[in-house]
């Protein structure tokens, strides 16, 4: 994978940047972490070179000067609310990412339950914390927040919630999830510090969009096409050209709520140390861009899978033919189509040429693999056993899996689990393929390519099986799929 930016410039003015904010304020800084602290795989998909954990390894050099406030909602407690992509209701995710951060080494001092109206479900869900030795905090519904100042920045408002305890110069608070009520809990607790006679200070990390790239840069596209659900707009910060005289890219939601947040800075401080919503930012991965031209194609190719990610869903009847319409509309901008993507033009070339479903994967080096589907194997599981053959420098002829293995399997598939389909999955494959190993060097070669297929892109012209999905997110191939089902 061709790397186009530079980590470790970014653990390092990253760090710095944080650093020098702590030191604007009063030694206290409550940062509002968007978007995900660990396994940030859009990030990496769309800036090659970083790494899913790259913000887990900055704040790692913070780690003793910080601590972390989970942030969840009543009300995602009472509606059992499930994030999409781990399957797991979000009190169970704070759990979780207790759990994960504390093995990383970091100090996690509680957990704030917000938008609390006196719901059962929150009580039980704070009793369980409690029951762990986790603190826990309600903070509650405002009338006429974010709107009503007056209220708000008040003992009646802010003032009303429970003051969280924290020890260390810097708070991250995070959240399983949007609309959790992260930055209230900041403003909440800038209000009770100032109360307190501590000057506290507030920012936001958030990587995307860019603030320091230009509007249509298909890096910011891409986090258009990767919100296209929630229809965050990118927008040139009004409030910033006002102030400097410079260009910065901000999103509709932040321009929005400025001015109330302007308002709610001056009921607490008496004046607002930020002059427009790109101030608040303390993001600097614009300025660790190695290579733009790499950073523009893999991100023209993730502007692509959101597209094939939404006509999947929409074909599963998962969402509405809006988000594929937004996203087909920054085709435009980006000045591209899905034959834009190699893999897209390849694999659909192979299914014109064979009649069945296929695929196709762009190697690293941009050698273009396909395979077809047949009696014994999907198309998925054939790729990756051609792919690993052409890496191994083995003849596309030489049979890695032999038919007298592949039938038992099929025959058990069939007969005693009840399946419908006898192709070999890409997980079924790669497990006979393990095992051939043990006593056949060409497969055990071919298993030790598995590792040079990350960061590859992969297209089938079929929605592939949940298994063949999470086959490829565990390789870490970029996925796409044509919205066709399986017969």
């Amino acid at each position: 994978m061709k790397i186009g930016f530079d980590n470790e410039k970014y653990l390092k003015i990253q760090s710095e940047h944080i650093r020098e904010r702590i030191a604007q304020f009063d030694g206290k800084l409550y940062l509002e972490l968007g978007g995900k602290l660990f396994d940030d795989h859009h990030a990496s998909r769309v800036l090659p070179g970083f790494k899913p954990d790259s913000k887990l390894c900055m704040f790692q050099q913070l780690s003793d000067s910080l601590e972390i406030v989970i942030v969840i909602s009543a009300e995602d407690i009472e509606k059992n609310k499930v994030r999409a992509d781990l399957g797991i209701t979000y009190d169970e995710d704070v759990l979780r990412l207790r759990g994960e951060f504390i093995n990383r080494g970091f100090m996690v001092g509680s957990v704030v339950i917000t938008h609390y109206n006196g719901q059962r479900a929150a009580d039980a869900f704070r009793q369980r914390l409690e029951r762990m030795g986790i603190k826990a905090y309600y903070h509650y519904l405002i009338d006429g927040y974010p709107h009503n100042v007056s209220l708000i920045a008040s003992d009646e408002g802010f003032g009303k919630n429970d003051y969280v305890q924290t020890e260390r110069p810097l708070v991250i608070v995070t959240a399983p999830g949007p609309g959790s009520g992260k930055m209230a809990v900041c403003l909440s607790q800038l209000y009770n510090e100032n109360k307190r006679g501590i000057r506290a200070g507030y920012a936001k990390f958030e990587t995307f969009p860019v603030w320091s790239l230009p509007l249509k840069h298909p890096v910011n596209i891409a986090y258009e096409a990767a919100t296209a659900d929630l229809n965050d707009v990118n927008m040139i910060d009004p409030f910033h050209f006002d102030a400097y005289g410079k260009v910065a890219i901000n999103y509709n939601r932040d321009i929005e709520i400025f001015p109330v947040l302007n308002a709610l800075f001056e009921g607490i401080y008496g004046e607002n140390p930020y002059k427009s919503p790109t101030d608040m930012g303390v993001n600097m991965v614009g300025f660790c861009i190695s290579d733009d031209e790499v950073c523009c194609q893999a991100s023209k190719d993730e502007i692509i899978r959101r597209y094939y990610d939404a006509t999947n869903k929409l074909a599963d009847g998962a969402c509405n033919d809006s988000e594929v319409n937004k996203i087909q509309l920054l085709f435009n901008q980006a000045k591209i189509t899905t034959a834009t993507r190699r893999t897209t033009v390849a694999a659909n070339e192979k299914k014109a040429e064979c009649g069945h479903t296929s695929s196709a994967i762009e190697l690293s080096d941009g050698t273009i693999i396909t395979a077809k589907s047949s009696p014994l194997l999907g198309c998925s599981a054939a790729l990756i056993l051609n792919a690993t053959k052409h890496l191994a420098g083995i003849s596309h002829d030489v049979k890695l899996i032999p038919q007298s293995m592949i039938e038992p399997i099929q025959k058990t598939k069939i007969e005693y689990l009840g399946a419908g389909n006898p192709r070999l999955h890409t997980d079924e494959v790669l497990v006979a393929l393990s095992v051939l190993s043990q006593h056949d060097e060409n497969c055990r070669r071919a298993l030790e390519k598995l590792p040079e297929l990350r960061g590859c892109q992969v297209h089938s012209t079929v929605m592939l099986s949940e298994v063949d999905r999470k086959i490829f997110k565990k390789l870490g191939c970029g996925l796409t799929c044509e919205p066709i089902k399986k017969k």
